[in-house]
């Protein structure tokens, strides 16, 4: 494998929702060098990948970046950021007219004013909106793209992150990146729990399957603070598709009701995101399954209103109802859970980052779904987030210089990279199957998966520790016997890594504050004790827990020992 070094003032990780946006940003705002590096391509990867049918953020009419600041607070049992959420929520619609500028299609009033779908999202044709951010950044003079490089880890330099390294896997190079400001926007974790759907259709989920934890888990090794992994994602979703259940939710206002077609919720459509999956998973429960979306005796219109919605971001939900011949009007929609997530953009997880995204590891920042404290950005929300970061780096970037990495060290990494591969090697593949099948069969059985109800105990939880202890331990030993099987080791050892840290996050928080998403047997009622965040420090092989305090709008919040 052939070594090569690059220097570069700005690095961005991920080339995603978050990664394009900031990187666009920084291009306007410095003529600094920056690269976009992305295991994928910027075309086509992270969560938008396939599109969006509606920005789920956005400050509507009546409403204001204070009403949202509450929205989001009630919604999250108020772990939240103030700071964090308010300082995003004065952006979203100036960042949604610029996507819009880019050449994204909203959807639009005879009186030309956004066509919305409730209070907060605005109507989009978005299958084509991870295209435009990408065409974007690639407009930009200053910026560098290099797809389809796998980043394994931080450069580290006396506690400072100075850049990354990874390899290619078509043209066979290791690279080692130094720059001088590092931006994580590798986006959340999914494939930590048995899916919905095993074996071949493992993919069919709710978050990007090749979001595997590699920010967090990178931090994570570095020693970075990271905060509220108990607050996981837990999707509501259309049965076998996974497809979203906003769209027909807020789209015709549609209620959820059991198998006598009871509005289980009392007709209720606006309690938290959470309730909405807990009041489903007892009807289950209680033997009142399966669960639906009340759409029976919709009109025709309604229901191509639907086809198009779905095509934008999840077309297989629009072919299950034409070739199975199951119209919306026609019949009602089944529901159920996924399994869990740790996704920064719904949820409260993540790097505990300051006002201005930079986390606890000097010389890098955090945005999007690996940003911690600030839930329900979802697209919108990790533009202004990715632009926040970009405004203060264009500050702190000409002030700072390269470290460049030790020969020695780059020498020393290249040979364990290399030493991973053994061509002689057979059955690797399957060994690493059986290792992610075990993984999420702990997760699943006793870290709260869909088979409990996503419910777990003190008890299992220690079982779970150990028990993924043992499996990083072999994955640490584990050899392959190709590039490609090197990627998959380094994305099941991520989910591992986070996985570990979830479950002290877990242990850590004695109450039961989010139903279903942190679903604690032993503390089975929330706690005004635990008002505050719990977050973890990983060093020398030990988890350290934290508690942080809540942090007012209004403060500008700098990291604290």
């Amino acid at each position: 494998m052939e070594v090569k070094s690059i220097n570069t003032d700005v690095l961005i990780i991920g080339g995603g929702a978050s990664g394009c946006f900031c990187g666009i940003k920084l291009s306007e705002l410095t003529n600094s060098q920056i690269l976009v590096v992305d295991k994928g391509h910027i075309k086509r990867s992270g969560c938008l990948a396939a599109g969006v049918n509606a920005l789920n953020a956005y400050i509507g009419k009546n409403e204001s970046p204070e009403s949202f600041l509450e929205y989001v607070k009630k919604d999250s049992a108020s772990i939240i950021r103030d700071d964090l959420v308010y300082s995003v929520a004065k952006k979203l619609n100036a960042v949604t007219e610029q996507v819009e500028k880019m050449g994204l299609v909203i959807k639009k009033e005879n009186n030309g004013e956004y066509e919305m779908r409730g209070k907060r999202s605005v109507k989009i044709n978005g299958e084509n909106i991870k295209p435009l951010l990408a065409n974007e950044l690639t407009k930009q003079k200053n910026v560098r793209i290099i797809n389809k490089l796998i980043i394994v880890d931080y450069l580290i330099s006396d506690g400072k992150v100075i850049g990354a390294y990874g390899f290619t896997l078509d043209d066979e190079t290791i690279y080692f990146i130094n720059s001088k400001i590092t931006v994580c926007a590798t986006g959340g974790a999914s494939g930590l729990y048995k899916p919905n759907n095993p074996g071949y259709s493992k993919h069919k989920m709710w978050y990007s399957p090749f979001n595997t934890g590699a920010g967090y888990a990178m931090g994570i090794r570095a020693g970075a603070e990271m905060t509220t992994f108990e607050m996981r994602f837990i999707a509501l979703r259309c049965k076998d598709t996974i497809a979203p259940t906003g769209t027909i939710a807020q789209g015709i206002d549609a209620i959820q009701i059991n198998k006598i077609n009871q509005a289980y919720m009392n007709g209720k459509k606006r309690q938290t995101t959470s309730d909405r999956l807990h009041e489903t998973v007892k009807e289950y429960e209680n033997g009142q399954g399966p669960c639906s979306l009340k759409t029976k005796g919709i009109s025709e219109n309604q229901t191509e209103e639907l086809y198009k919605a779905y095509l934008n971001m999840a077309p297989s939900q629009t072919l299950k109802w034409i070739e199975s011949s199951t119209p919306p009007h026609e019949y009602n929609v089944e529901i159920c859970g996924t399994e869990p997530y740790i996704v920064g953009g719904h949820t409260g997880s993540g790097y505990w980052v300051d006002t201005n995204r930079k986390t606890t590891l000097q010389g890098l920042y955090a945005i999007g779904d690996v940003s911690g404290g600030n839930p329900k950005k979802y697209v919108t929300g990790c533009f202004a987030e990715a632009e926040i970061a970009a405004e203060s780096i264009s500050t702190e970037v000409n002030e700072t210089s390269i470290e460049y990495t030790d020969q020695q060290v780059m020498e020393e990494l290249s040979d364990n990279l290399k030493s991973r591969i053994d061509m002689c090697k057979k059955d690797s593949e399957n060994q690493l199957m059986k290792l992610e099948s075990d993984m999420q069969a702990v997760m699943d059985i006793f870290a709260g998966g869909i088979s409990c109800g996503y419910a777990y105990s003190e008890a299992k939880l220690r079982i779970a520790q150990k028990r993924i202890s043992r499996l990083i331990e072999t994955i640490n030993d584990l050899k392959v016997s190709n590039l490609h099987e090197l990627l998959f080791l380094f994305e099941v050892k991520d989910r591992l890594y986070v996985s570990k840290i979830l479950i002290h996050h877990m242990l850590e928080r004695q109450e039961t504050r989010w139903r279903s998403y942190q679903e604690n047997l032993d503390y089975p009622e929330q706690s005004l004790n635990w008002e505050k965040f719990v977050n973890s420090v990983f060093i020398n092989g030990e988890v350290r827990m934290i508690h942080r305090s809540l942090v007012s709008k209004d403060k500008h919040y700098e990291h604290q020992n």
